[in-house]
């Protein structure tokens, strides 16, 4: 089976392959991920893990929130670049970074989350479903 999408982090260590299209593309504009992100939202794409090939080495943040939930992060040890959101292994899905595309064209977002919390600098792009947090 071809690679439908690939990517990786600034300096090439850490690679993904996706061998299935994503299940969902989207912009999540939470103080989490503007946090982890250093701008005004992240551009995600969710995937079946089985879906995905990750090689590499990279590092594992985990941010527990008061809810109980727990925001896992994957970046490359060498250059920093975050990469993935899950846990390898262990979640049936996973989020790659749209910004570690290889074809930055191939991004289509259809979703924005968590827009109560946009700052009043960052356009949200028209077309795009919104929820003002997660939807259910």
């Amino acid at each position: 089976m071809s690679d439908i999408l690939t990517g990786g982090c600034l300096c090439g260590d850490l690679r993904w392959k996706a061998h299935a299209a994503p299940r969902y593309m989207g912009l999540c504009y939470c103080a989490d991920c503007r946090k982890a992100s250093g701008s005004g939202f992240i551009p995600f794409m969710g995937f079946d893990a089985s879906a995905l090939a990750i090689s590499g080495r990279w590092t594992v943040h985990t941010l527990l929130h008061a809810d109980g939930r727990a925001a896992v992060r994957n970046s490359c040890v060498i250059c920093g670049g975050l990469v993935f959101g899950g846990k390898l292994g262990a979640d049936e899905t996973l989020n790659i970074y749209a910004g570690s595309l290889d074809d930055i064209a191939q991004f289509k977002p259809t979703v924005a989350l968590f827009t109560r919390d946009a700052p009043d600098w960052v356009a949200i792009p028209g077309g795009l479903r919104r929820f003002e947090t997660m939807p259910r």
